[in-house]
């Protein structure tokens, strides 16, 4: 499985902020055996955060692409947007589990608009911005992932 892990910040990618929610999935992702081939940071602009799932998707064959980051309700919030505005294919599953899962530890987990979509044969999962709402958020999907991967390269739902 070919795995990227995107960061997407305007501070952490002008360097005025340390990246933590990026290394916490490259972590979580280590700890479930599954290597992370490369990671990026980018701003909270879609045209950038497109060029790079195209890129991702495209030229690199990832299979896997998770981000971080612009899934709040804040003005530079647009990872879903630019995540849709490139998809083959929304899944609202993943997103509406991610948020369930929340719920249960924060209220709070109501207000991202984390998503999931298929761009080709990738699959590609915004999570949130904090370390701990990213990983608990990759968590809530986690054991539904290698299967939906099988489905995107061909298999038949079995």
């Amino acid at each position: 499985m070919r795995i990227a892990v995107v960061t997407i910040s305007d501070t952490v990618a002008r360097g005025e902020r340390q990246d933590a929610s990026g290394p916490a999935v490259v972590a979580r992702c280590q700890e479930l055996g599954w290597p992370v081939t490369s990671t990026h940071l980018v701003a909270d602009d879609a045209l950038a955060i497109g060029t790079i799932l195209r890129r991702l998707s495209d030229e690199e064959h990832m299979d896997l692409i998770l981000t971080t980051g612009g899934t709040g309700l804040g003005p530079r919030d647009v990872t879903p947007e630019a995540t849709a505005a490139v998809a083959d294919k929304m899944i609202p599953g993943f997103a509406e589990q991610m948020r369930r899962k929340g719920l249960e530890k924060t209220p709070r987990a109501i207000l991202s608009r984390s998503s999931a979509a298929i761009r080709g044969a990738t699959l590609i999962l915004n999570l949130p911005g904090s370390p701990k709402g990213a990983t608990e958020s990759l968590d809530a999907i986690v054991s539904l992932i290698p299967h939906a991967l099988e489905i995107i390269h061909g298999a038949r739902h079995d």
